[in-house]
């Protein structure tokens, strides 16, 4: 693996609007009736051209269009930023460019467009294949019209992912690998697919205090997820890190950026970066972050200097998510001499089969896929633990 100077940067822009009240957008702010184009487009292009100014020299090798509905962008304001970046950097000769979309028919319409502005892959958000989970997730689309976004999208982008949602309450084992297997008969390269969880504030986590919102017990939801990951690795998509699975070769490079804790630039209203010791965040509400380009040249709330030991902590959180795990060197040079292993933990863990130490690789094994947060809770020493 390339060094961290030398690894292809990714670039992640966020466009933040909604043109309508949706359950896409956790931001109903963000909601516009109409939006200044010209002006936002300038704006993004300033904020690009501010990270390239302290990122040069680089190449990059992925470029992520995500955010509110970003399949709604206009495709000239796409094609000019792309642009944009090969003129400020090297671009890979097989640059991954990945635009998030919603299955909707008016967004399928606007795929055509995008891939002639130079969109090359497309996530899709399906989230389920049945009709009754679609209303209980509050998706506004059906199955019917996500199905024929997906047959949009597959003829217009080279390379087509898509997610749904495991573990949904009632769901049986049955139910599950009935539309896992529909799923992988489409013959997508990538699928996302995730255990539903009830976070703190969501109108799950309502529903769930309530008592009328019921999840998969443990042993339910470990079957289901063994059950995914035989059927994948079946079909050709083995995982290749905790929730999602691709053919050898297919895997998504701009998310694998961030679980190798890559550099990785973010532009746009709420967006995040990394640029080595850097953590740098942007201004959140659309208003906000406008105004800061207008003044200052780009839309920074914030550059924090990150410690050595938040570093090693999060390369190593982040990279046991994948098959391939972590290179241990690596993790001690960036920690510059703090500890963040606790190495009892990793011995008892290795002799349980739950992890696996190969030379300087460490990873966690198909046994410990299923238990990976308890895993990273021992096995990671907290600040005040000592060395």
């Amino acid at each position: 693996m390339l060094m961290d100077g030398q690894a292809p940067l990714a670039l992640y822009i966020h466009w933040p609007f909604c043109v309508s009240k949706c359950p896409y957008c956790d931001f109903n702010s963000h909601v516009r009736a109409s939006v200044d184009q010209a002006r936002w487009r300038e704006a993004l292009l300033a904020d690009l051209a501010h990270e390239a100014a302290v990122l040069p020299g680089r190449q990059v090798g992925s470029v992520f269009f995500g955010g509110g509905t970003p399949s709604l962008m206009p495709s000239e304001t796409v094609a000019a930023l792309l642009d944009a970046v090969a003129g400020h950097w090297r671009v890979a000769s097989d640059l991954e460019i990945t635009l998030e979309a919603n299955p909707s028919s008016v967004e399928a319409a606007r795929f055509a467009d995008l891939a002639a502005a130079g969109v090359n892959r497309v996530s899709l958000g399906l989230q389920a294949l049945d009709d009754t989970a679609l209303r209980f997730l509050g998706r506004a689309h059906d199955v019917a019209e996500g199905l024929a976004a997906l047959d949009t999208a597959q003829a217009a982008f080279a390379r087509v992912s898509f997610d749904l949602i495991t573990a949904r309450p009632g769901q049986s084992l049955g139910e599950w690998e009935t539309e896992l297997a529909r799923a992988l008969a489409f013959g997508t390269e990538h699928l996302s697919l995730y255990q539903l969880t009830v976070e703190p504030g969501t109108r799950f986590a309502t529903e769930a205090a309530a008592g009328r919102l019921t999840l998969p017990d443990g042993d339910t939801a470990a079957d289901l997820w063994e059950a995914t990951r035989v059927m994948t690795a079946a079909a050709g998509l083995p995982a290749y890190e905790t929730s999602n699975h691709a053919r050898p070769g297919a895997e998504s490079r701009h998310n694998l950026t961030y679980w190798r804790y890559g550099d990785y630039a973010g532009i746009g209203p709420g967006a995040h970066g990394r640029r080595g010791a850097l953590a740098t965040v942007r201004r959140k509400k659309p208003e906000n972050w406008l105004a800061a380009v207008d003044r200052n040249g780009h839309g920074l709330e914030s550059e924090e200097p990150l410690a050595p030991r938040t570093r090693a902590t999060e390369a190593l959180l982040m990279g046991l998510r994948l098959t391939e795990g972590v290179d241990l060197k690596r993790i001690e040079a960036l920690a510059g001499g703090a500890e963040v292993i606790d190495t009892r933990a990793l011995d008892l863990l290795a002799r349980q089969g739950l992890v696996e130490r190969t030379g300087e690789r460490l990873r966690v094994t198909e046994a410990g896929a299923l238990l990976l947060d308890a895993i990273l809770a021992e096995l990671v020493l907290t600040e005040f633990e000592p060395a």
